[in-house]
C-alpha cells in the first residue's frame, strides 16, 4: 500500500465503446489525473487514453478533486476507488473539547471491507487519531499518475567507442 498526495482532477471522458455483442455504445467514463493545471490535466488524460481508445474521444469535464491523498494498492485484485472521508480527532488545549477536522481520501481496494483495511494499514502508521465518517464507491475507472521524464546521467554525454 502506498500514498500520493498531489493536486487532482476528476476528468470525464466521452466515447464510442465496443460492447461484447459488437455493437457501439456512447459511453462517459471517469478518470482522475494528477496535474498542476486544467490544461495538464486534459492533456494528460488525452495522452493516457489515446493508449486505450482507437476512436475520437472527447474530454467532457474536468473538475478539481477534493481528495487529499490517493492510496494505492498492490494487490491486482483492488479494482474500485472507495471515497473515503475521515475525521481527524483533537483535544483543543484551552476549552478540552473534541475538535473534529475533515479530510477527504481516494482508496483502491476491491471491496468496502478491503478498503477500510488499507485505510487502516496507511494511517496506523501515524500518531493521529481518527473515525471513518463515510465511505462509498466511486465510478471512478483509474488514476493516472504524473511521471515526470527522468533523464538518466548518461542522457546527455557522448558515448566514447573505443577501437580495437
Amino acid at each position: 500500500m502506498r500514498s500520493r498526495t498531489s493536486n487532482w482532477f476528476e476528468t470525464t471522458i466521452r466515447y464510442d465503446k465496443t460492447m461484447e455483442d459488437g455493437t457501439q455504445k456512447k459511453v462517459s467514463e471517469l478518470y482522475v489525473v494528477d496535474a498542476l493545471s486544467f490544461g495538464e490535466a486534459e492533456e494528460m488524460i488525452t495522452q493516457e487514453m489515446s493508449a486505450y481508445i482507437s476512436g475520437e474521444f472527447d474530454v467532457k469535464n474536468i473538475n478539481p478533486a477534493p481528495y487529499g491523498e490517493v492510496f494505492f494498492s498492490d494487490n491486482a485484485n483492488d479494482d474500485r476507488w472507495y471515497k473515503t472521508k475521515l475525521q481527524f480527532i483533537t483535544i483543543d488545549e484551552k476549552t478540552e473539547k473534541e475538535k473534529r477536522t475533515s479530510v477527504t481520501y481516494l482508496v483502491q481496494a476491491g471491496t468496502i471491507n478491503t478498503a477500510i483495511k488499507n485505510i487502516d494499514q496507511v494511517m496506523g502508521g501515524t500518531m493521529n487519531d481518527y473515525v471513518i465518517a463515510n465511505i462509498s464507491e466511486t465510478r471512478i475507472m483509474d488514476v493516472f499518475e504524473h511521471h515526470s521524464a527522468v533523464k538518466s546521467d548518461r542522457d546527455d554525454k557522448p558515448e566514447f567507442v573505443e577501437d580495437a
